[in-house]
């Protein structure tokens, strides 16, 4: 098998493990081949640590603070088809099985020889990317917007986006936490020479928050009077 050194720089892998030792070990030997490896700090929001990185494959402890590796498997499971290799001790015909039919791709025992990691991670991408490019997300507050189909996932289920729901949105989560002024989004909805009654961009925010709150999504979007809009905090 060929698996020169260098040959895997296009290709991010998320590690998601609590143990310090063996998730440091194990990011040391895959860069070692050239990949790019990003190790999940925060154990109790994964989904935001793979919004943020966009990896072409996930390394899924089972056991993990908070919610174990099936959790996080499934829930990247609801809008994203990324290859997720298990990582676990468990190797018992039980946790194999649950692997599997929570969305898992392929099962790593541990202890295992770090070439074996190489191989199998390799193997992975090259059978999943011939055809099949990552699913381009943001994340914010634990909804996921979805740049490849302008949708919104909200409990699990997808919320179909205008284009200028999905416009809006997508400008708020790029500046989460601050004041997004209304001449930039007026920018981005309506890129032209043209002038737009202010009012317009009002109704459409209007309908946006009105059809969050209808599908129960935690995403209060304030009003800064005589500047713009900010995605906040839950009152």
């Amino acid at each position: 098998m060929d698996m020169g050194i260098g040959s895997h720089k296009n290709y991010r892998l998320l590690l998601v493990e609590d143990d310090t030792v063996i998730a440091e070990g194990m990011k040391l030997h895959l860069e070692k081949w050239g990949y790019e490896v990003i190790c999940a700090e925060d154990f109790g929001n994964v989904l935001k640590t793979f919004a943020a990185c966009s990896p072409h494959l996930v390394l899924m402890d089972i056991g993990l603070p908070f919610y174990n590796g099936y959790y996080w498997c499934a829930q990247i499971r609801q809008f994203s088809k990324v290859p997720i290799v298990f990582v676990s001790s468990a190797s018992d015909n039980m946790n194999i099985v649950m692997a599997v039919n929570m969305g898992g791709d392929d099962f790593l025992t541990k202890p295992f020889e770090p070439e074996v990691l190489a191989a199998k991670v390799q193997a992975m991408l090259r059978r999943t990317y011939a055809f099949r490019e990552p699913t381009n997300i943001m994340e914010c507050r634990g909804l996921i917007l979805d740049l490849t189909d302008a949708t919104l996932l909200v409990n699990g289920r997808k919320l179909e986006l205008t284009k200028n729901e999905f416009k809006i949105l997508q400008l708020l989560f790029e500046n989460a936490g601050q004041t997004v002024y209304r001449e930039a989004i007026m920018k981005r909805l309506w890129d032209s020479d043209c002038f737009v009654d202010e009012n317009t961009l009002t109704v459409n925010m209007t309908r946006l928050r009105k059809k969050l709150e209808s599908a129960g999504a935690d995403l209060p979007i304030q009003t800064k009077k005589g500047l713009g809009y900010q995605i906040g905090e839950s009152s």
